[in-house]
Protein backbone atom coordinates (compact mmCIF):
# COMPACT_ATOMS: atom_id res chain seq x y z
CA UNK A 1 0.00 0.00 0.00
CA UNK A 2 1.77 3.11 -1.49
CA UNK A 3 1.30 7.13 0.33
CA UNK A 4 0.29 7.51 -3.65
CA UNK A 5 -3.19 5.45 -2.83
CA UNK A 6 -3.55 7.13 0.28
CA UNK A 7 -3.82 10.67 -0.79
CA UNK A 8 -6.92 12.84 0.10
CA UNK A 9 -8.28 15.71 -1.60
CA UNK A 10 -6.23 18.73 -0.41
CA UNK A 11 -7.24 20.64 2.92
CA UNK A 12 -7.06 23.81 4.65
CA UNK A 13 -4.39 22.69 7.05
CA UNK A 14 -6.94 22.51 10.39
CA UNK A 15 -8.57 19.55 8.84
CA UNK A 16 -5.52 17.53 7.42
CA UNK A 17 -4.85 14.28 9.16
CA UNK A 18 -2.65 11.13 8.93
CA UNK A 19 -2.84 7.86 9.26
CA UNK A 20 0.87 6.37 10.41
CA UNK A 21 1.43 2.84 10.82
CA UNK A 22 4.64 1.47 12.56
CA UNK A 23 6.16 -0.33 9.26
CA UNK A 24 6.25 3.74 7.90
CA UNK A 25 2.86 3.55 5.93
CA UNK A 26 1.67 6.95 5.86
CA UNK A 27 -2.13 7.87 5.17
CA UNK A 28 -3.20 11.10 4.00
CA UNK A 29 -6.83 12.70 4.90
CA UNK A 30 -9.38 14.56 6.72
CA UNK A 31 -9.69 15.12 10.44
CA UNK A 32 -12.78 13.31 11.78
CA UNK A 33 -13.67 13.59 15.45
CA UNK A 34 -11.61 15.49 17.43
CA UNK A 35 -8.18 17.38 16.34
CA UNK A 36 -5.24 15.97 18.27
CA UNK A 37 -2.92 12.93 18.64
CA UNK A 38 -3.85 9.40 19.59
CA UNK A 39 -2.06 6.17 19.84
CA UNK A 40 -3.36 2.18 20.17
CA UNK A 41 -3.09 -1.11 18.19
CA UNK A 42 -4.55 -0.31 14.82
CA UNK A 43 -7.48 -3.53 13.90
CA UNK A 44 -10.38 -3.33 11.67
CA UNK A 45 -14.16 -4.45 12.03
CA UNK A 46 -15.89 -5.92 8.92
CA UNK A 47 -19.51 -4.65 10.51
CA UNK A 48 -21.73 -2.93 8.32
CA UNK A 49 -23.78 -1.88 10.72
CA UNK A 50 -23.60 -1.12 14.73
CA UNK A 51 -20.81 1.54 15.00
CA UNK A 52 -22.22 3.25 17.89
CA UNK A 53 -22.44 -0.46 19.86
CA UNK A 54 -18.69 -1.00 18.42
CA UNK A 55 -17.20 2.52 19.35
CA UNK A 56 -18.74 2.28 23.44
CA UNK A 57 -17.42 -1.88 23.18
CA UNK A 58 -14.88 -1.45 26.41
CA UNK A 59 -12.87 -4.63 24.14
CA UNK A 60 -11.55 -1.55 21.58
CA UNK A 61 -9.29 0.27 24.36
CA UNK A 62 -6.25 1.17 23.23
CA UNK A 63 -7.13 0.43 19.97
CA UNK A 64 -7.56 2.01 16.74
CA UNK A 65 -10.49 0.62 14.87
CA UNK A 66 -10.66 0.63 10.86
CA UNK A 67 -14.40 0.33 9.35
CA UNK A 68 -14.06 -1.74 6.44
CA UNK A 69 -17.77 -0.43 5.15
CA UNK A 70 -17.30 2.44 3.72
CA UNK A 71 -20.14 4.47 4.46
CA UNK A 72 -19.61 5.73 8.54
CA UNK A 73 -22.78 7.68 10.38
CA UNK A 74 -25.68 7.54 8.25
CA UNK A 75 -27.49 7.11 11.29
CA UNK A 76 -26.42 9.60 13.82
CA UNK A 77 -26.03 8.77 17.50
CA UNK A 78 -28.46 8.30 20.36
CA UNK A 79 -28.56 7.95 24.11
CA UNK A 80 -29.98 4.49 23.80
CA UNK A 81 -27.46 2.29 21.84
CA UNK A 82 -23.85 3.28 23.51
CA UNK A 83 -22.57 0.06 25.50
CA UNK A 84 -21.11 1.60 28.10
CA UNK A 85 -20.58 4.57 29.94
CA UNK A 86 -17.95 6.24 26.96
CA UNK A 87 -16.50 5.74 23.81
CA UNK A 88 -13.24 3.86 24.13
CA UNK A 89 -11.55 3.19 21.06
CA UNK A 90 -8.15 5.51 20.42
CA UNK A 91 -9.30 6.51 17.51
CA UNK A 92 -10.73 5.93 14.38
CA UNK A 93 -10.60 5.28 10.49
CA UNK A 94 -13.32 5.69 8.08
CA UNK A 95 -13.35 6.33 4.12
CA UNK A 96 -17.19 8.50 3.63
CA UNK A 97 -18.24 9.47 6.60
CA UNK A 98 -21.54 10.90 6.37
CA UNK A 99 -22.50 14.70 5.63
CA UNK A 100 -25.46 14.71 8.23
CA UNK A 101 -27.22 11.32 9.48
CA UNK A 102 -31.29 9.89 8.28
CA UNK A 103 -32.56 8.26 11.13
CA UNK A 104 -35.34 9.13 13.20
CA UNK A 105 -33.73 7.90 16.50
CA UNK A 106 -30.94 10.12 15.59
CA UNK A 107 -30.20 12.77 18.27
CA UNK A 108 -26.51 13.95 17.84
CA UNK A 109 -24.35 13.05 14.22
CA UNK A 110 -21.05 10.82 14.83
CA UNK A 111 -19.05 13.68 14.47
CA UNK A 112 -20.34 15.84 17.26
CA UNK A 113 -20.08 12.44 19.33
CA UNK A 114 -16.03 11.71 18.38
CA UNK A 115 -15.34 15.67 19.12
CA UNK A 116 -17.37 15.21 22.48
CA UNK A 117 -15.66 12.40 23.66
CA UNK A 118 -12.25 13.55 22.78
CA UNK A 119 -11.94 10.90 20.11
CA UNK A 120 -9.44 11.50 17.28
CA UNK A 121 -10.24 10.42 13.73
CA UNK A 122 -9.42 10.65 10.27
CA UNK A 123 -11.67 10.27 7.22
CA UNK A 124 -10.89 10.35 3.38
CA UNK A 125 -8.85 7.34 3.53
CA UNK A 126 -9.01 3.79 1.90
CA UNK A 127 -10.21 1.82 4.38
CA UNK A 128 -10.19 -1.51 2.62
CA UNK A 129 -6.42 -0.82 1.56
CA UNK A 130 -5.43 -0.20 4.90
CA UNK A 131 -7.40 -3.40 5.46
CA UNK A 132 -5.70 -5.59 3.60
CA UNK A 133 -2.63 -4.27 4.22
CA UNK A 134 -2.83 -5.47 7.84
CA UNK A 135 -4.01 -8.49 6.84
CA UNK A 136 -1.14 -9.23 4.97
CA UNK A 137 1.46 -7.75 7.62
CA UNK A 138 -1.09 -8.29 10.85
CA UNK A 139 -2.22 -5.42 13.29
CA UNK A 140 0.34 -2.93 14.34
CA UNK A 141 1.13 -0.06 16.37
CA UNK A 142 -0.04 3.37 14.65
CA UNK A 143 -1.12 6.68 14.86
CA UNK A 144 -3.44 9.30 14.25
CA UNK A 145 -2.35 13.14 13.96
CA UNK A 146 -4.49 15.99 13.15
CA UNK A 147 -4.44 20.06 13.79
CA UNK A 148 -1.06 21.06 15.05
CA UNK A 149 -0.14 17.52 15.32
CA UNK A 150 -0.31 16.84 11.90
CA UNK A 151 2.32 19.51 11.19
CA UNK A 152 5.44 17.48 12.54
CA UNK A 153 7.49 15.83 10.02
CA UNK A 154 6.32 12.15 9.59
CA UNK A 155 9.54 10.87 10.55
CA UNK A 156 9.31 12.11 13.98
CA UNK A 157 5.44 11.28 13.86
CA UNK A 158 6.73 7.87 13.48
CA UNK A 159 9.09 7.51 15.85
CA UNK A 160 6.07 8.51 18.00
CA UNK A 161 4.42 5.91 16.40
CA UNK A 162 6.69 3.41 17.27
CA UNK A 163 7.47 4.23 21.10
CA UNK A 164 3.58 3.17 21.97
CA UNK A 165 2.87 0.08 23.64
CA UNK A 166 2.40 -3.12 22.46
CA UNK A 167 -0.82 -4.89 23.30
CA UNK A 168 0.96 -8.11 23.96
CA UNK A 169 1.24 -8.02 27.98
CA UNK A 170 -1.07 -5.00 28.02
CA UNK A 171 -3.87 -5.26 31.38
CA UNK A 172 -5.93 -3.03 30.72
CA UNK A 173 -9.64 -4.79 32.20
CA UNK A 174 -8.97 -3.16 35.26
CA UNK A 175 -8.87 0.40 33.48
CA UNK A 176 -12.36 -0.30 31.78
CA UNK A 177 -14.47 -1.85 34.95
CA UNK A 178 -17.12 -0.76 36.89
CA UNK A 179 -15.41 1.75 39.61
CA UNK A 180 -18.45 0.08 42.23
CA UNK A 181 -20.57 -3.14 42.05
CA UNK A 182 -24.35 -2.99 40.84
CA UNK A 183 -27.34 -5.23 40.42
CA UNK A 184 -29.55 -5.40 37.49
CA UNK A 185 -32.89 -6.97 38.16
CA UNK A 186 -35.00 -8.81 36.03
CA UNK A 187 -38.36 -6.53 36.73
CA UNK A 188 -36.07 -3.96 35.38
CA UNK A 189 -36.38 -5.44 32.03
CA UNK A 190 -40.18 -7.15 31.45
CA UNK A 191 -39.52 -10.01 33.25
CA UNK A 192 -42.68 -10.97 35.83
CA UNK A 193 -42.34 -12.65 39.37
CA UNK A 194 -39.32 -13.50 41.50
CA UNK A 195 -36.07 -13.99 40.17
CA UNK A 196 -35.23 -17.72 39.06
CA UNK A 197 -31.24 -17.40 39.75
CA UNK A 198 -28.44 -14.81 40.89
CA UNK A 199 -25.37 -14.77 39.19
CA UNK A 200 -22.23 -12.58 40.10
CA UNK A 201 -20.82 -11.23 37.06
CA UNK A 202 -17.00 -10.16 36.73
CA UNK A 203 -16.86 -6.87 34.43
CA UNK A 204 -13.24 -7.14 32.90
CA UNK A 205 -15.12 -4.81 29.96
CA UNK A 206 -18.59 -5.93 30.00
CA UNK A 207 -21.16 -4.44 27.63
CA UNK A 208 -24.48 -2.80 28.92
CA UNK A 209 -26.80 -5.83 27.13
CA UNK A 210 -25.20 -8.47 28.24
CA UNK A 211 -26.76 -8.60 31.88
CA UNK A 212 -30.03 -7.22 30.22
CA UNK A 213 -29.76 -10.47 28.31
CA UNK A 214 -29.70 -12.28 31.61
CA UNK A 215 -32.51 -9.74 33.57
CA UNK A 216 -34.82 -10.65 30.43
CA UNK A 217 -34.84 -14.30 31.22
CA UNK A 218 -35.21 -13.67 35.00
CA UNK A 219 -31.74 -13.86 36.45
CA UNK A 220 -30.58 -10.83 38.91
CA UNK A 221 -27.03 -9.87 37.93
CA UNK A 222 -24.63 -8.51 40.34
CA UNK A 223 -21.96 -6.74 38.14
CA UNK A 224 -18.55 -6.66 40.10
CA UNK A 225 -15.46 -4.54 39.37
CA UNK A 226 -12.20 -6.85 37.90
CA UNK A 227 -10.43 -6.89 41.16
CA UNK A 228 -13.33 -8.63 43.12
CA UNK A 229 -11.93 -11.36 45.42
CA UNK A 230 -13.80 -14.94 45.87
CA UNK A 231 -15.08 -13.39 48.91
CA UNK A 232 -17.06 -11.04 47.35
CA UNK A 233 -18.16 -13.10 44.61
CA UNK A 234 -19.57 -15.41 47.41
CA UNK A 235 -20.96 -12.62 49.15
CA UNK A 236 -24.07 -11.83 47.05
CA UNK A 237 -25.14 -16.03 47.24
CA UNK A 238 -25.16 -16.62 43.88
CA UNK A 239 -26.44 -19.74 41.82
CA UNK A 240 -23.63 -19.25 38.72
CA UNK A 241 -20.61 -17.09 37.82
CA UNK A 242 -20.18 -15.13 34.45
CA UNK A 243 -16.76 -13.40 33.07
CA UNK A 244 -17.20 -10.77 30.55
CA UNK A 245 -15.53 -9.65 27.46
CA UNK A 246 -12.98 -6.83 27.89
CA UNK A 247 -9.54 -5.87 26.39
CA UNK A 248 -5.88 -6.45 26.72
CA UNK A 249 -3.66 -9.61 27.11
CA UNK A 250 -5.40 -12.92 28.62
CA UNK A 251 -2.01 -13.93 30.06
CA UNK A 252 -1.76 -10.34 32.16
CA UNK A 253 -5.18 -11.86 33.58
CA UNK A 254 -3.45 -13.99 36.36
CA UNK A 255 -5.77 -12.83 39.46
CA UNK A 256 -9.07 -13.70 37.23
CA UNK A 257 -7.51 -16.85 36.45
CA UNK A 258 -6.94 -17.77 40.39
CA UNK A 259 -10.54 -16.19 41.17
CA UNK A 260 -12.15 -18.53 38.20
CA UNK A 261 -10.43 -21.48 39.60
CA UNK A 262 -11.56 -20.77 42.97
CA UNK A 263 -15.04 -20.47 41.91
CA UNK A 264 -14.65 -24.09 40.00
CA UNK A 265 -13.20 -25.76 42.97
CA UNK A 266 -16.63 -24.47 45.01
CA UNK A 267 -18.72 -26.46 42.18
CA UNK A 268 -20.29 -22.91 40.92
CA UNK A 269 -21.59 -22.94 37.11
CA UNK A 270 -19.67 -21.00 34.92
CA UNK A 271 -20.27 -19.10 31.73
CA UNK A 272 -17.79 -16.71 30.51
CA UNK A 273 -17.52 -15.00 26.82
CA UNK A 274 -14.81 -13.18 24.91
CA UNK A 275 -11.87 -12.69 27.56
CA UNK A 276 -14.15 -14.75 29.82
CA UNK A 277 -13.43 -17.70 27.17
CA UNK A 278 -9.66 -16.96 27.55
CA UNK A 279 -9.49 -17.07 31.41
CA UNK A 280 -11.67 -20.36 31.37
CA UNK A 281 -8.67 -22.05 28.80
CA UNK A 282 -5.66 -20.67 31.00
CA UNK A 283 -7.70 -22.14 34.47
CA UNK A 284 -7.74 -25.29 32.89
CA UNK A 285 -4.13 -24.76 32.01
CA UNK A 286 -4.02 -24.19 28.18
CA UNK A 287 -2.47 -21.61 26.76
CA UNK A 288 -3.26 -18.42 24.55
CA UNK A 289 -1.69 -16.54 21.50
CA UNK A 290 -2.26 -13.47 19.83
CA UNK A 291 -3.97 -13.73 16.17
CA UNK A 292 -2.49 -11.96 13.65
CA UNK A 293 -5.24 -9.51 12.89
CA UNK A 294 -8.40 -11.31 14.92
CA UNK A 295 -11.78 -11.09 14.85
CA UNK A 296 -14.36 -8.18 14.53
CA UNK A 297 -17.32 -7.62 13.51
CA UNK A 298 -20.32 -8.77 13.62
CA UNK A 299 -20.65 -11.10 10.72
CA UNK A 300 -17.90 -13.73 11.81
CA UNK A 301 -19.02 -17.51 11.52
CA UNK A 302 -19.25 -19.87 13.71
CA UNK A 303 -19.72 -24.10 13.70
CA UNK A 304 -21.36 -25.56 17.09
CA UNK A 305 -19.85 -28.76 17.39
CA UNK A 306 -22.81 -29.52 19.67
CA UNK A 307 -25.56 -29.54 17.14
CA UNK A 308 -23.92 -28.47 13.81
CA UNK A 309 -25.38 -25.55 13.07
CA UNK A 310 -23.52 -22.10 11.59
CA UNK A 311 -24.02 -18.92 13.80
CA UNK A 312 -23.15 -15.94 12.64
CA UNK A 313 -21.87 -14.01 15.63
CA UNK A 314 -20.45 -10.75 16.96
CA UNK A 315 -16.84 -11.18 18.07
CA UNK A 316 -13.89 -8.89 19.25
CA UNK A 317 -10.75 -10.64 20.16
CA UNK A 318 -7.01 -10.33 19.09
CA UNK A 319 -6.41 -13.66 21.05
CA UNK A 320 -7.05 -16.82 21.17
CA UNK A 321 -6.94 -20.07 23.89
CA UNK A 322 -4.87 -23.16 22.04
CA UNK A 323 -6.80 -26.33 23.10
CA UNK A 324 -6.86 -29.25 20.93
CA UNK A 325 -9.65 -29.64 18.69
CA UNK A 326 -11.22 -32.72 18.02
CA UNK A 327 -11.71 -35.63 20.32
CA UNK A 328 -12.54 -34.33 24.53
CA UNK A 329 -9.36 -34.60 26.38
CA UNK A 330 -8.16 -34.88 29.97
CA UNK A 331 -7.59 -30.74 31.23
CA UNK A 332 -4.15 -30.08 31.92
CA UNK A 333 -5.03 -28.78 35.40
CA UNK A 334 -6.31 -32.35 35.86
CA UNK A 335 -8.37 -31.88 38.62
CA UNK A 336 -11.07 -30.10 35.87
CA UNK A 337 -11.68 -33.18 33.97
CA UNK A 338 -12.62 -33.72 30.31
CA UNK A 339 -12.82 -30.37 28.14
CA UNK A 340 -13.68 -30.31 24.56
CA UNK A 341 -13.77 -27.19 22.36
CA UNK A 342 -17.38 -26.86 21.36
CA UNK A 343 -17.05 -23.97 18.47
CA UNK A 344 -14.82 -23.23 15.98
CA UNK A 345 -14.61 -20.34 13.38
CA UNK A 346 -15.64 -21.24 9.72
CA UNK A 347 -12.85 -18.26 8.54
CA UNK A 348 -9.91 -19.76 9.95
CA UNK A 349 -10.29 -22.83 12.56
CA UNK A 350 -9.53 -20.87 15.45
CA UNK A 351 -11.25 -22.12 19.17
CA UNK A 352 -14.55 -20.46 19.85
CA UNK A 353 -15.70 -22.17 22.75
CA UNK A 354 -15.08 -24.90 25.46
CA UNK A 355 -17.09 -27.32 27.09
CA UNK A 356 -16.08 -28.84 30.30
CA UNK A 357 -17.41 -32.47 30.38
CA UNK A 358 -17.02 -33.17 34.62
CA UNK A 359 -17.35 -29.99 36.12
CA UNK A 360 -20.46 -26.82 35.25
CA UNK A 361 -18.40 -24.79 32.90
CA UNK A 362 -18.22 -23.18 29.24
CA UNK A 363 -17.54 -20.86 27.46
CA UNK A 364 -17.48 -18.82 23.90
CA UNK A 365 -14.96 -16.15 22.33
CA UNK A 366 -17.89 -14.51 20.86
CA UNK A 367 -20.38 -12.27 21.91
CA UNK A 368 -23.69 -13.82 22.40
CA UNK A 369 -25.45 -10.23 23.80
CA UNK A 370 -25.39 -9.57 20.19
CA UNK A 371 -25.73 -5.72 20.30
CA UNK A 372 -26.20 -4.47 17.23
CA UNK A 373 -26.27 -8.00 15.98
CA UNK A 374 -27.16 -11.05 15.05
CA UNK A 375 -28.99 -13.13 17.70
CA UNK A 376 -28.42 -16.63 16.37
CA UNK A 377 -26.10 -17.38 19.65
CA UNK A 378 -28.89 -16.35 21.80
CA UNK A 379 -29.01 -19.73 23.29
CA UNK A 380 -26.23 -19.57 25.00
CA UNK A 381 -28.41 -17.72 28.03
CA UNK A 382 -30.96 -20.25 27.66
CA UNK A 383 -28.21 -22.91 28.14
CA UNK A 384 -26.22 -21.42 31.33
CA UNK A 385 -29.47 -21.36 33.34
CA UNK A 386 -30.00 -25.09 32.34
CA UNK A 387 -26.78 -25.90 34.08
CA UNK A 388 -27.76 -23.68 36.76
CA UNK A 389 -30.95 -25.64 37.01
CA UNK A 390 -29.04 -28.91 36.82
CA UNK A 391 -26.75 -27.46 39.72
CA UNK A 392 -29.50 -26.67 41.92
CA UNK A 393 -31.76 -29.97 41.26
CA UNK A 394 -28.35 -31.83 41.93
CA UNK A 395 -27.77 -29.97 45.21
CA UNK A 396 -31.59 -30.63 46.27
CA UNK A 397 -31.31 -34.33 45.90
CA UNK A 398 -27.53 -34.70 48.04
CA UNK A 399 -29.34 -32.59 50.85
CA UNK A 400 -32.44 -35.03 50.78
CA UNK A 401 -29.75 -38.29 50.74
CA UNK A 402 -28.77 -36.96 53.42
Amino acid sequence: MSNTEQTAPRAAKDTVALLVLEDGTVCRGRRYGASGQTLGEIVFSTGMTGYQETLTDPSYAQQIVVQTFPHIGNTGVNDDDAESRRIWVSGYVVRDPARRPSNWRSQRTLDEELTADGIVGISGVDTRAITRHLREHATMRAGIFSGEAAQKPESELLEIVRSAPSMSGAKLAESVTAEQAYVVEPKDHGFEGEPKFTIAAIDLGLKAMTPVRFAERGVRVHVLPATSTFEDVMAVNPDGFFMSNGPGDPETASEQVALLRRVLDAGLPYFGICFGNQILGRALGFGTYKLPYGHRGINQPVMDLTTGKVEITAQNHGFAVDAPKGEPTQAPQGAYGRVRVSHVSLNDDVVEGLECLDIPAFSVQYHPEAAAGPHDAAYLFDRFLDLMDAANAGSAANQKVK
